[in-house]
Parts: C-alpha cells; structure tokens; sequence
C-alpha cells in the first residue's frame, strides 16, 4: 500500500497537478480583483484591491472615509456619494494611494453644505467639516465633482508625481453664506491641474508649500482668484507655472501672499502664461508681504523672486476702486521681466518694491 501511494504521489508530482514552491519561498496571495466601497466597513481593507467601485451612498453622521488600494489601482465611480450633516471635524473622505487611476465618471461628492452655511465660515457659527476632501500619496484624479462643501473643498497633499483634471468644484450656492470655501489647497510637489472649473467664495487654487506646479487651462469664478499663499515660516513655493487660466467675477485676480511674520519663509520662479484675468472689487494683480493685509508694513523674514510674465499675454482688469496692481514687498530681489503683462482698470498701481527688486516691460 505505501509503494502505490509513493508511486501516485510521485507521479502527481511529476505532472504538475501540484504547485511547489520554488528557491524555498512561499507563493504570494493573489490580489483581489475587484472591491465594492459602499460602507464605512467595506472602505477599511482594501489594500489587496486593484479595482475599486464607488457607487451611491451615504457616509452617516461622524463617520469619515479613507480609501487605501494597492499601487496601482484603478478606482471608479458608478453614483454619487453624499455626507450625512456630521460633527466630524474633516476630511470626510482620504484617498491615501500609490499611483492610482481615480475616474469619478462624472459623479459628486456631495457635502450638504447649506446645512452649515451661516456667513461665517471657518472662524465661527456652525462647526463645519473641512476639507471634505484630502489627497495624499499620488495618482491621476479625473471627472468628478464636489458639489456644496461645507468650507474648504479638496486639499492636495501628494506626495508623487500626481494630477488633476476635469474637477468641478461647485459652491456656487453658497454665494449668499459660503466662507472659506476654497477649491483646491496645495501643499504639494510635482502636481498638475488641468482643465478644472472651481465656483466658490473663497481662493480657486492656494498654494501653500512646493515646487513643480502647473495650474493650467481652468476656470474660476466668484471667489478670491488664483493665490500664492498664504506662505507661513519655514514654508517655500518654487518653480510655478500659472497659464492659460480664466479668472472672473472674483475679488481678487491673482496674489502672492507671505505672512508679515514669516521667516525663513521664499517664493521663487512663479511664471503667468496668458492667463485672463478680472478682479470685480480688489487688486487685479497682488504680491504683499503684509499678509494678513493687502498693504502694511512687509516683514522681511522672507524672499519674494523671479517673478515672470512671459509668453502670451496675461491681461488684467479691475473695476473696483483698488489699484490694478499692487506689490508691497519687505524683501524682494532680482529683475523681474514683466513684458506680458497688460493690466489696465481700477486705480494706479502702488509698488512698493523694498530688497533690491526691479520690474523690467509690461503695462500696468
């Protein structure tokens, strides 16, 4: 009996019909195919998925959502998801990926925000979640929308080489009591977005930290324009391209904005490429290093350079009653080619250029 079990073993073995391992180790555990994410509970394991679905539904009240997928994943959305009113304080909703490929098919997030829009925003009245929703690790982030955030829309902190296309954030309803609502919060590296359409009350794009940006190709409307900033100590923002962007019925056109207390603190090689820009109340154009002010008294813990516009024209307008362009700078340096700069409108414009700084062409 034991030679003929030997014998069927052996030739088992022989065919094939039983994996071995090989140079002694074991074989890995396939990867899921694919994974629902229609709960709280079924967002906590996927790290062994390569596919994701989101389709419709409700993340509860106190209940917030963090997807991590294997490297690589694809991540696809089949229906809206909606956030309960909640206490949670923010974000409501994480991707921490690697290389991910985000399609959101044209779907929401949907932040409820008229239940907490008060016109106080961020600084009192009712508590509100934000961001609603944050990005790290990296990926490619397509086709969705986040529809009535409560405050503060979509903050970028990626890690990788990452981008953004076909956004839209849409707090248009908030024109009356939304505050803070900005579009996207960038403290990031090595990021491009591309083609997004941000309607708010508050920055379209912040750039708070990083180097390799490109904002590029998007549309911002009713809030506080494209910003730099606000830079704090020991934070820098270098190698930006701003082109090709359409600001309208907005406060403010487009700032570089540095805190009066920062230290150790730069914004270096920004570059505007035919950018249309229109300013309803505030400066068309604005680099202060008095932040929280527009004009005061510059601190000079901090280093504003290479400010370029280049290439196509970038034309600015203002019809309120502020200067078209204003610089007031505690510490700026080297000569910066303005040549395609056409501002016109508004008042004069006040520069004030302390640290060794020169302006070279344009019109303003």
């Amino acid at each position: 009996m034991q030679s003929l079990l030997a014998f069927a073993t052996l030739a088992i073995l022989s065919s094939g019909s039983l994996a071995s391992p090989t140079n002694g180790t074991r074989t890995s555990t396939a990867k899921r195919a694919t994974c629902t994410v229609n709960s709280v509970a079924s967002s906590t394991d996927l790290t062994d998925c390569t596919t994701i679905v989101i389709p419709a539904w409700e993340v509860p009240a106190g209940e917030t959502v963090t997807i991590k997928a294997a490297s690589g994943a694809t991540i696809q959305m089949t229906g809206s998801v909606e956030f309960a009113q909640t206490t949670a304080s923010g974000p409501l909703w994480t991707f921490d990926t690697s290389d991910v490929n985000f399609n959101g098919n044209g779907f929401s997030f949907k932040g409820n925000g008229p239940l907490y829009w008060d016109g106080e925003g961020t600084s009192g009245g009712v508590a509100k979640p934000h961001p609603l929703m944050k990005f790290e690790g990296s990926g490619t982030f397509t086709n969705f929308i986040i529809k009535d955030s409560p405050a503060h829309a979509i903050s970028v902190g990626t890690t990788a080489t990452s981008s953004f296309t076909d956004v839209l954030v849409d707090n248009a309803d908030g024109a009356a009591l939304g505050k803070n609502t900005d579009g996207f919060d960038v403290s990031a590296s090595d990021l491009t977005i591309s083609g997004c359409t941000v309607l708010n009350q508050d920055d379209c794009v912040a750039i708070n930290s990083g180097s390799n940006i490109v904002f590029e190709n998007n549309v911002c409307t009713g809030g506080h324009g494209i910003s730099i900033g606000s830079i704090a100590s020991g934070k820098s923002v270098s190698g930006v391209t701003i082109s090709g962007n359409t600001v309208s019925e907005s406060m403010y056109g487009m700032r570089i904005k540095v805190d009066s207390d920062a230290t150790d603190a730069s914004v270096s090689d920004i570059t505007y490429i035919g950018n249309k820009i229109s300013a309803n109340d505030k400066y068309g154009y604005l680099i202060t290093q008095s932040y929280s002010e527009d004009f005061g008294t510059p601190g000079t813990g901090s280093t504003v350079s290479g400010i370029t516009f280049s290439g196509a024209t970038t034309t600015v307008t203002t019809t309120g009653n502020f200067p078209r362009v204003g610089v007031d700078c505690g510490h700026c340096t080297g000569t910066w080619n303005w040549g395609s700069l056409d501002a016109t409108g508004g008042e004069s414009s006040d520069i004030v250029l302390t640290g060794g700084a020169k302006i070279s062409g344009g019109t303003f």
